[in-house]
């Protein structure tokens, strides 16, 4: 599942770099969340609590099915 999340998340960095930001992975865990680190402009945004779940979750979860949810960190 990494591999499928890791080729999701090259999308979601293209979508926040258009902004300045970015995101890494830092975990998934066993019961399928995903856990990230925003960076750059991103990171201080108060807007990305919004991104997270309407963007990232929104790509992770339509690549990769088995994700139960996205949590930044």
């Amino acid at each position: 599942m990494r591999e499928k999340v890791e080729k999701a998340m090259e999308k979601v960095k293209m979508m926040l770099a258009a902004d300045g930001g970015s995101a890494e992975l830092v975990e998934i865990t066993a019961d399928g969340v995903v856990k990230i680190k925003l960076t750059g402009s991103c990171g201080g945004c108060p807007m990305s609590a919004m991104t997270l779940k309407m963007g990232i979750e929104r790509i992770i979860k339509q690549e990769v099915p088995e994700v139960k949810s996205v949590e930044a960190v």
